[in-house]
């Protein structure tokens, strides 16, 4: 590994015309004009124009963000549409060799906007002279609609999936509020529910819980993520060795800003998709309470384990030759998921623990042995925690510095935060903890233990929503509903600095 070279490149960066999920332009005119258009279009009982309508919308919001990268996405979808029809009338060898050469395709422009600049530049470190970098930008979601398109070519090869309308196809690819960072979906579960008479007329029970599941994630987002990233930031970009309160103030803010981030993300896109009548599946399941690793891969990112699980693990040999095998498959699942998420060694890294992790577990359940389940709880937190550090970290350096400091190497605390403690406790009636915010931030941490526990105890989302109250008219429904969008467009109005970027944007 080049001592010399950036282990993470940067990746896309939004302008600021940028349509967000969290963004006026988006909640207040795209989304709402392009629901009463779609409802519109189909109150004649035909549903294609429905569906040309949010096709054509879909690739208006992707061209939003940069219209040069639009022929790479119609490109794309030409592709692997003519393959997997092609793919549909083959058997034996022929498909085989149709469905090889169709993923290699799908990685190959994966690799060259991806990870091209990240194996040169390692490349540099053993060549002379170096090789000039493409500088390439990274396409905004060019990850989830590969991986959605590669497992539609194999849902093809098995015979689980046949797609003849072009536009049906576009659709299922380009479809908004996955588009950009998820849910991975597949066409078995989405296409059919287009082709519902259900799906053609506004249902308002629908339209009730998608606009409470979409203001609870923008509240996620809005309120909780961004104010997570101060402490996060803070931590991770200092250039002093951090202190343990500081370090673990660093890492907790992280895996609390990750997890409101995305999934208020993936809230937010349910919650939208649910206006058209559509569900697309759950991504999140609280995975801050899972008691070992396997139970934590079944609850985070739900759709990107089952695309893993399914397009990976499984071809690699999955459980079916033997411990060794199997893991080798899991390692190796883990190790390329890790890669998937960027051009990085942290990233790498962050794979090999999990992969690790979820090897250890296998052993240890091969055994026989069990931990009480508070115990694995409270390991699986900590070890989730520990491993975030590498996702956040630009660098290898910077991760081990935050790593230092969880252990205390660098110090528990210094003479100003001790101080300041000390006056807390000798004269409680004078101590203001803001004043002391440069030694003790007791703003973030004031953010970050109500998060902990929301975390931890809360009723997530699909909780809420399956409930069945949301849905029920009546003034209940309609307050919790006011509530969240309310609370979440007004605090994104008067109490940010700016409309902050989704993390999973950059993957």
């Amino acid at each position: 590994m080049p001592a010399a070279y950036p282990d993470r490149l940067p990746d896309f960066i939004p302008g600021p015309g940028a349509m967000l999920f969290n963004s006026f332009e988006y909640l207040l005119l795209f989304l709402p004009l392009v629901v009463l258009g779609y409802f519109w279009l189909n109150r004649r009982g035909n549903d294609f124009p429905g569906k040309l309508w949010l096709v054509a919308a879909s690739l208006f919001f992707y061209g939003w963000w940069s219209i040069s990268y639009l022929w790479l996405i119609g490109i794309s979808m030409l592709f692997n549409y003519s393959l997997a029809r092609w793919l549909g009338r083959l058997q034996g060898r022929p498909a085989r060799t149709v469905l090889t050469a169709a993923i290699a395709g799908n990685l190959l422009l994966l690799g060259y906007y991806k990870y091209a600049d990240f194996f040169i530049g390692n490349l540099n470190h053993w060549v002379e002279p170096p090789l000039p970098l493409l500088q390439l930008a990274l396409p905004l979601g060019i990850s989830f609609f590969t991986f959605t398109q590669i497992a539609f070519l194999v849902d093809v090869y098995r015979g689980k999936a046949r797609e003849v309308n072009p536009v049906h196809y576009a659709l299922f690819v380009t479809y908004f509020p996955h588009l950009i960072a998820g849910p991975i979906l597949h066409h078995g579960e989405m296409m059919p529910q287009f082709a519902a008479s259900e799906a053609r007329r506004a249902n308002w029970g629908n339209i009730q819980l998608g606009l409470f599941i979409l203001g609870v994630g923008l509240c996620k987002k809005v309120i909780l993520a961004d104010s997570l990233a101060v402490g996060a930031d803070q931590g991770f970009n200092s250039t002093e060795p951090l202190l343990f309160h500081q370090a673990w103030l660093a890492s907790l803010s992280y895996t609390l800003q990750l997890y409101f981030d995305f999934s208020g993300y993936t809230d937010m896109a349910i919650g939208a998709s649910l206006l058209f009548n559509i569900r697309l599946p759950e991504n999140f399941n609280s995975p801050y309470r899972a008691t070992n690793i396997q139970d934590f891969w079944r609850r985070w990112h739900m759709t990107l384990s089952r695309w893993l699980r399914d397009y990976l693990y499984i071809p690699l040999g999955g459980n079916r030759f033997g411990p060794a095998r199997m893991y080798c498959a899991l390692f190796t699942t883990f190790l390329l998921g890790g890669l998937w998420h960027g051009a990085s060694w942290t990233f790498v890294i962050w794979g090999a623990l999990h992969g690790a992790a979820a090897v250890l577990h296998k052993l240890w359940q091969s055994l026989g042995l069990r931990l009480p389940a508070l115990a694995g709880w409270l390991l699986t937190f900590l070890f989730a925690n520990a491993a975030w550090v590498f996702f956040r970290a630009e660098t290898l350096p910077q991760a081990l510095a935050v790593l230092r400091g969880m252990a205390g190497l660098h110090g528990f605390a210094d003479a100003d935060t001790l101080r300041a403690l000390a006056n807390g406790l000798l004269e409680p009636q004078t101590w203001d903890p803001f004043e002391e915010a440069a030694y003790f931030p007791a703003r973030q941490w004031l953010v970050l233990l109500p998060c902990l526990l929301l975390a931890w105890l809360a009723p997530n989302c699909a909780r809420l929503a399956g409930s069945g109250n949301i849905a029920n008219p009546g003034w209940p429904a309609t307050l919790a509903i006011g509530l969240t969008l309310g609370v979440g467009l007004f605090y994104t109005l008067f109490m940010t600095n700016g409309i902050a970027t989704f993390i999973y944007f950059y993957f």
